[in-house]
Parts: structure tokens; sequence; C-alpha cells
């Protein structure tokens, strides 16, 4: 058996199997038959897991305004060119409405990061308006950024079930060369230390393609995971951003795109070898980069989808990267789309479920506390 089939055979024995070397193969697989071999088996992981169906968060982005100024960010505070806005109370319910109505069970709140007490009640106000939706009680995962463990604890109470706080890169060094002081690698590591005691089904996630970044790099990230024991994934590839320090002049170019899709792809499939149970997003970079990005995506291994249920009229002022797909299409009309792109894959759309973590009941039960 080849050295590569010898590393997938490990893998799919049983989860964390893997040396970091071996990770780092995994995630530099470039040659056609290699990845189709890495693929396939990632996916008949992700099938024995998670079945051949994916789970739905409709996405609700609640506003653009952030506090952080991280160098590759659409919305970054310093880019005035941005149209700025937040959503009011009526408008968040109305979308998660709209989640409901297309039987997505779980829903997502995204904004921009905020720390203040104004902005701590009102997303309290949100999480206890949409758990009183019919059909509910919904899966309701934050993504909301660093904040004090105070308001993690209030709001779980409130209703959050999960919380994804990307910390964008495991190496400290790459971390420091994409925001300017006062952002801490430190802090939010913490964070999903302090997340996951709190009991949030807890994600994290990094990008994958930056400037600089190794296969060892992204080795690292994925054995970063394991060692936060995070109960879900979301990654995506590094796409530039014209108004922003690291995106001002880049050339988006196809063989980039190319590049950075099959890195992306990689990663996806690495961490669904390496971990087997946790939660993966194929998300929307994926499709700026393809056509067919996000299904590539569940055929690589991941499980979830969040297509947006925001208003269209909001979509195109919440671009944290250029091209953002899909701004003019509205919640019914992606619904039918994706259904269709994963009935051609023979995946379904696992509806009315929430799509929690397995590995978080696993975890749980390990450890002999309440889900």
């Amino acid at each position: 058996m080849s050295a590569l089939g010898d590393i997938i055979e490990a893998a799919l024995a049983k989860p964390r199997n893997l040396s970091a070397r071996q990770i780092e193969t995994l995630v530099a697989v470039e040659y056609p038959a290699e990845i189709r071999a890495v693929r396939e088996a990632a996916y008949a992981l992700k099938v024995r897991h998670c079945g051949k169906t994916v789970s739905m968060r409709g996405l609700v982005e609640q506003g653009n305004v952030c506090a952080k100024d991280c160098l590759y960010c659409g919305i970054r505070k310093s880019n005035a060119a941005v149209r700025r806005y937040s959503l009011p109370y009526e408008e968040v319910l109305r979308a998660a409405e709209e989640a409901a109505r297309l039987d997505y069970g779980s829903i997502v709140l995204q904004s921009g990061e905020i720390e203040s007490e104004e902005h701590t009640r009102f997303v309290e106000k949100c999480l206890r308006g949409m758990q009183a939706l019919p059909g509910g009680p919904f899966g309701i995962t934050l993504s909301l950024g660093e904040q004090e463990d105070g308001v993690y604890r209030r709001w779980k109470a409130a209703g959050a079930s999960r919380y994804l706080l990307r910390i964008e890169t495991s190496n400290r060094e790459l971390y420091a060369a994409m925001h300017p002081e006062g952002h801490s690698w430190e802090r939010r590591r913490r964070c999903l230390d302090v997340l996951r005691a709190c009991g949030y089904q807890t994600g994290t996630g990094v990008m994958s393609g930056l400037p600089g970044q190794t296969a060892r790099d992204l080795a690292a990230d994925v054995e970063f995971f394991a060692e936060c024991d995070a109960d879900m994934i979301g990654m995506g590839p590094f796409i530039p951003h014209g108004e922003t320090p690291m995106g001002a002049g880049a050339a988006v170019t196809p063989e980039f795109k190319a590049r950075q899709l099959r890195t992306g792809l990689n990663m996806i499939s690495a961490t669904r070898l390496f971990l087997h149970d946790v939660n993966i997003a194929a998300t929307t970079a994926l499709q700026t980069l393809a056509p067919d990005g996000r299904e590539q995506g569940v055929l690589a291994g991941a499980n979830v989808m969040m297509p947006n249920v925001t208003d269209v009229k909001w979509r195109k002022d919440y671009a944290l990267y250029e091209g953002k797909p899909c701004t003019d299409e509205n919640a019914a009309m992606c619904r039918g789309c994706l259904e269709r792109r994963l009935a051609a894959i023979g995946e379904t759309v696992n509806y009315g479920k929430r799509g929690d973590s397995a590995h978080f009941f696993a975890r749980c039960a390990a450890a002999g506390t309440r889900a």
C-alpha cells in the first residue's frame, strides 16, 4: 500500500490517529488521484457519522458594525466604503420566522464584533424571541466574536445552544500579521475554553490559503481543533477584499481560485479524517471559487450548510470578502436551489432537525455531564 494509502487506512480506523506529518500530507495533496482518494475516504466517514444528509442553518446577518479592524475583512471598522447597518429586532425575528417556515431546524445569528451592554441585551431579546417562534425549540448558533465570560453565560441562558468563534489561524505569528495591535490571539483562544465551560456546542475554524501560510501551519490548525475538543468547524479559503490592507491590489486569477478551492477542500477532508464525528460546514466562500463549491465541500466531508435568510436588501453590505454569491436570491429560492444541488450528488436535506454535533453528545457522555 502507498504511503497515502497507509495514512487513509489509519485515519479510517479511529479518530485522532494521525501524526502532524501525516495530516500535513493530507492538506497538501494536489495530484488528481491523491485528491480523489482522500476525498472519497473523508466522504465515507461523513456518511458513517452523519448519513447522506446535510443539516441547514438559516443565517441571519444581523449587522456589519464591527469594533475589530482585521486586515483581511471587508467590514473592518476602518473601511469607510461600507454602508453600515444593524437590523432592528423586528427584522431579525422576520428572518428567523422565514428560517422556521422553510423548515430549517437551526438558526445562526451573526454580526460584526461588538462588546456593550446594549448589544448584549439586544441579543438576549432576539434569542428569547426566536425560541418562542412556532416550530421550536431551535438550535441557535451565535457568531458574535469575543465577549466577556458573563455575556456568554447570559446568551446561553437566553436560548443559544452553539457558538462559533473562528481562531482564524493557530499560528500566533501569522495571526499577528493579519491583525493590528490590540487584537489578541490569547484572548480569542481563552474565549473558546469559556464557551465550552458554559455548555455550548463549541465551534472554531481557520482560513486556508493565507499569504505566508504553509501546509505545516494548516496541519497544526487541524491539531488545534482536536486540542480544543471542538464540536463544530467552520473553515473557509482566504478571498481578498479590495478595500482591505491584505486584499488591495490582489489578483484573483483562475489559478488563484483553483488553488484556494483545492486547499479549502483538503482542509475539510483532513479535518473529517482526523476528528470523525464533528459538524463541518461547507461555507459560502467555496461557492465564490466555483459554482458547485459547496457541493464539493459536502463530497469532501462537510455535513452542514448555512443558507442566508437575511432580507436581500442587506446582503451585499455584509461582504467579508468580494464576490459573495446568492446576494440577490431570496431565502425560498435558495432553499430550492440547495435541495436540487444536493439531490444531484445523492444527498438530502435534514429538514426540521437541529443537526446537533454528535461529538458534543459523545464528549458530554464521556464526562458524565448533561448535553
